[in-house]
């Protein structure tokens, strides 16, 4: 199992979680490329630091939008969304490549990420930007989505993940970030899920419901409450339960 986390999300002087604390206890990391968040040098730190502890390197690709961190929706068409996700692409690699690393996949972040699940033109302009960049970059993304289903048609490697700090609804969507219940603060209920969907492919619902969940990726968020300290106890739940920890890139 790989265990993911949305990292380098700062800006300037504003320093939004741990990226180094974090990256001691992931085996990949989801690195912001300066359109929701992040900046050069915060992707240069990031990168460098992810090279130096042997873990993957993957673009978090946003919407162009640092004021609502890339959780607004925005109605791009085809082209503009295809360019502006290969730009960050490109940029991201750009710091990866003094450290002898290189972006080994790519993930939608937030509002693009929701999007891209349903939404062809959204979910097919993402898959256009990976094809054209490197066809062998795998796509982390939600099991089934609409983005799921044209990456593995394009003949594109689908990668499926599962929030352990996300609340998750019945049809198996996630809980809205705006309703109740969206998200898991707990640290130790957040180790038990994660190691739910390690072992066992499912995940508890807001309404008490079992949901499958197949998952070959589990995300903490770097900017939840508590992140470090829920990482840790995740990745120590896991090893307990037997599960082998590595990047999936």
């Amino acid at each position: 199992m790989d265990l993911n986390a949305d990292l380098g999300e700062g800006f300037g002087i504003w320093r939004l979680g741990d990226d180094e604390a974090l990256l001691d206890l992931v085996t990949s990391a989801n690195v912001a490329c300066g359109f929701h968040g992040g900046d050069p040098s915060t992707m240069r730190r990031v990168c460098a630091a992810a090279a130096e502890r042997g873990v993957a390197v993957g673009a978090q690709v946003g919407y162009r939008d640092l004021a609502g961190f890339g959780r607004r929706h925005i109605a791009y068409g085809f082209d503009e969304l295809r360019d502006e996700v290969t730009y960050q692409l490109g940029a991201l690699d750009a710091f990866c490549r003094p450290h002898r690393t290189r972006v080994r996949y790519l993930k939608p972040h937030g509002a693009l990420y929701h999007a891209a699940a349903t939404d062809e033109v959204q979910a097919a302009a993402l898959v256009a930007a990976v094809s054209g960049y490197d066809h062998e970059l795998p796509i982390l993304c939600a099991p089934g989505s609409t983005l799921a289903q044209l990456a593995v048609g394009a003949g594109l490697r689908a990668v499926p993940e599962g929030f352990a700090d996300r609340g998750y609804l019945p049809n198996g969507a996630l809980v809205p970030r705006t309703a109740p219940g969206a998200l898991v603060t707990d640290p130790e209920e957040v180790a038990v899920r994660a190691v739910r969907m390690a072992t066992e492919q499912t995940v508890v619902a807001v309404d008490g419901t079992v949901v499958p969940c197949p998952v070959a990726s589990i995300c903490l968020h770097g900017d939840s409450p508590g992140a470090v300290a829920s990482a840790a106890l995740v990745r120590a739940a896991l090893i307990d339960a037997g599960v082998t920890l590595t990047p999936f890139a």
